[in-house]
């Protein structure tokens, strides 16, 4: 039996997917490998949204190939995901050691490929094929022991059309593919029928789903349609949905925030800078008054909702009035929590031939000075939850500390608390005792209820 070992660089998408592949390896007869050491196949699903990103899974990769090499083992080596997609064949002329280079769009032939290859049949596999469909194919959950799994993410729709400048995106991914809502609530179903309790729906713009295959209907967008179908799962307690676009908070979702209560509060809206002169550089296709108008509007509509942001410093032309403008929106906004990233020029990418590209120096000093902004926002935010009583799911021991549990909040704030494996999977409520700059800490509710009625 061929053991494999999965290493994901990205977003969540790609930890989906990377779930999926080893879902559907393990059903023809793999085993899962705990780490790389010893693996017969090790696969490295890549990202290509930043150029560190992929330097890491080359950089990775070639230390793979030369231990292999010196090992003189048969080992089979493959690059899956978004770089694989971009640089085809060139990843096994750059590195003739690779056994298999696999698309977005035929994950769900990486066995086919790799029963081939270890037999001895195929080598240097490069399949990334456009595939009518393959939206669909990502469905399969590596489950575990029953109870054990309480969040899951849920795949409704590949790619994406909105073609940003700075964005490759839509040159790995493809253009838009929904999923039909049936075989999606037959997955998120199955789901909660093995205990999970929360579903985060994905999609390169989530709020896209179906807007081309299902017609409004009462003033409801086809996603909305579908928050509403999940919502009615029996057993399901909460929703998210990653990754949106702000165009796509219609009147219909923002209102979903105040009549689904399954739907947590919690947002996530790129803005990617706070100037309009970017914007439209951007290709993003709002101002930022109409963002801060849907910041307003969703606060109004589910109050104490936690906002999100990704942001991206050094895009070509980028002047310091441009970053300050930037700054001013993140301490208007108040975000709870926010990406920064270093602008990274991807090629094939209109901004990637733009005039003005900021100095590296500049981008580094720019970066670190709002980053010192959204760290101070962030812990002002997580300060303000001290000494309030907050519902955390509770997912499974602390990272840094398997003797206490962590879950998250509704609103998606980390909450590490005492507490053991007759805790995995409930819907805790939590007394706030303290805040780090990333981690709230407390106590359950019940327990200190408890302490008090005893006095």
């Amino acid at each position: 039996m061929p053991s494999v070992f999965i290493k994901t660089y990205g977003c969540q998408m790609n930890e989906r997917d990377s779930e999926a592949v080893a879902a559907q390896l393990v059903s023809r007869g793999y085993s899962l490998a705990p780490s790389e050491a010893g693996a017969d196949v090790i696969l490295l699903n890549t990202c290509s949204i930043r150029d560190q990103a992929e330097q890491k899974a080359l950089g990775k990769m070639a230390t793979l190939a030369a231990q292999r090499r010196k090992r003189g083992s048969n080992q089979v080596l493959g690059f899956v995901g978004c770089m694989a997609q971009g640089r085809g064949r060139e990843l096994i002329e750059r590195l003739p050691d690779v056994d298999l280079v696999l698309g977005t769009q035929r994950f769900h032939h990486a066995a086919d490929h790799l029963d081939e290859i270890l037999a001895g049949r195929m080598r240097n596999v490069v399949d990334i094929a456009d595939e009518a469909g393959s939206e669909a194919t990502i469905r399969e959950h590596l489950f575990r022991p029953s109870g054990a799994q309480v969040t899951a993410f849920v795949s409704i729709m590949q790619g994406c059309n909105q073609y940003c400048t700075f964005c490759i995106v839509p040159y790995t991914r493809g253009p838009e593919r929904s999923r039909a809502t049936g075989d999606i609530l037959a997955e998120c179903r199955e789901l909660v029928a093995r205990g999970v309790k929360e579903i985060t729906l994905l999609g390169q713009i989530v709020t896209s789903y179906g807007r081309r295959e299902v017609p409004a209907r009462g003033g409801r967008s086809a996603f909305v349609q579908l928050l509403d179908a999940v919502h009615a799962i029996e057993g399901l307690e909460r929703i998210r949905f990653t990754s949106p676009h702000p165009k796509g908070y219609g009147a219909d979702l923002i209102e979903a925030f105040t009549r689904l209560p399954k739907l947590c509060e919690h947002a996530h809206l790129p803005v990617q800078s706070g100037s309009d002169r970017l914007l439209r550089l951007m290709h993003r296709g709002y101002t930022r008054e109409r963002f801060l108008g849907i910041v307003s509007a969703l606060r109004a509509a589910r109050p104490g909702i936690a906002i999100g942001t990704d942001i991206i410093v050094g895009f070509p032309g980028e002047t310091e009035e441009d970053l300050q403008q930037t700054v001013a929106l993140v301490r208007e906004v108040g975000f709870d929590n926010v990406f920064a990233f270093k602008y990274s020029p991807r090629e094939g990418t209109p901004a990637a031939t733009m005039s003005g590209a900021v100095p590296e120096e500049v981008i580094e000093r720019r970066h670190a000075h709002l980053l010192e902004v959204v760290n101070d926002c962030s812990a002002r935010k997580l300060a303000q939850c001290v000494g309030r009583r907050m519902q955390v799911l509770v997912e499974g021991p602390s990272h840094r500390n398997p003797e206490r549990v962590e879950g998250r909040t509704r609103c998606n704030r980390i909450v590490v608390f005492e507490g053991g494996a007759r805790h995995h999977g409930q819907l805790l409520d939590v007394r706030i005792d303290r805040a780090s700059r990333s981690t709230l800490y407390g106590d359950p509710a019940i327990h200190m209820d408890a302490c008090d009625n005893a006095a």
